[in-house]
């Protein structure tokens, strides 16, 4: 592993947690508490507003990944600012991190996925030196995500994806899990935001469950996803009856 904690460091900490992001009660808690890696693979799972996508985005930046998406060790040119949180937010390291952290940025070696920018960033830089060969843009969304993770997800460094589902079929996503798997064999680390309860089930994974509670570590079958989504394929019609017109 190279991050075992994410914090803010006393002096960073607002004085009121009134304003955004800090009135959503996952980003309040690790403002007080801090947030503990505690596996290889992270799972964030939680519904639309929890703010997972918002602690995801920040822990890239922490690690010094680009808010936008990319891959560590290459400064992309852009005006994008730090967001709110990852402008404070500090990370707890191991030794191995903190070699990666402190050398050059070459040394550095990660991947940040944001679903909702991906597509335009492989675009941009298919064929690139340090990318991959392919051309994304002929490819369907599915086919570049996994175009992205064969290529960028190999040497042990810091993984963040935020709801790579979003491009994936059922058997792309089984293969993201492999992947995932394999990096964590290898001293890697994943850090991962999903809606999938097949990504969720990654071996090994350390499964946290984001919502108006805060943050709270549960196993596979204890996640509210997981139990919705089994009642809805036993069971469609129990869901649909109060959404549709009958």
């Amino acid at each position: 592993m190279l991050v075992r904690r994410a914090f803010i460091p006393e002096a960073l900490r607002p004085d009121s947690f009134d304003a955004w992001p800090y009135t959503v009660p996952c980003v309040a808690e690790l403002a007080e508490h801090g947030l503990t890696f505690e596996a290889p693979v992270t799972m964030l799972v939680g519904e639309n507003g929890s703010g997972k996508s918002t602690l995801v985005e920040a822990i890239a930046e922490a690690f010094k990944l680009d808010a936008h998406g990319g891959r560590a060790g290459r400064k992309y040119v852009n005006d994008r600012p730090k967001t709110p949180l990852g402008d404070v937010l500090k990370l707890e390291t191991t030794p191995a991190g903190g070699r990666m952290l402190s050398g050059p940025r070459s040394r550095r070696k990660g991947f940040f996925l944001r679903a909702e920018t991906a597509f335009g960033l492989m675009n941009t830089v298919s064929g690139m030196y340090g990318y991959w060969d392919e051309d994304t843009s002929t490819m369907s969304h599915g086919e570049g995500f996994l175009t992205v993770f064969g290529s960028m997800f190999q040497d042990r460094g810091f993984y963040v994806m935020d709801e790579p589902e979003a491009a994936l079929s059922f058997e792309s996503c089984l293969r993201l899990v492999a992947l995932m798997h394999q990096l964590c064999e290898s001293g890697a680390q994943v850090v991962c935001a999903t809606h999938s309860p097949i990504l969720a089930a990654t071996p090994g994974a350390d499964i946290i469950e984001v919502g108006e509670h805060g943050t709270r570590r549960v196993k596979w079958d204890e996640l509210d996803l997981v139990d919705h989504w089994r009642r809805y394929m036993a069971n469609p019609d129990s869901y649909l009856r109060h959404i549709v017109d009958q």
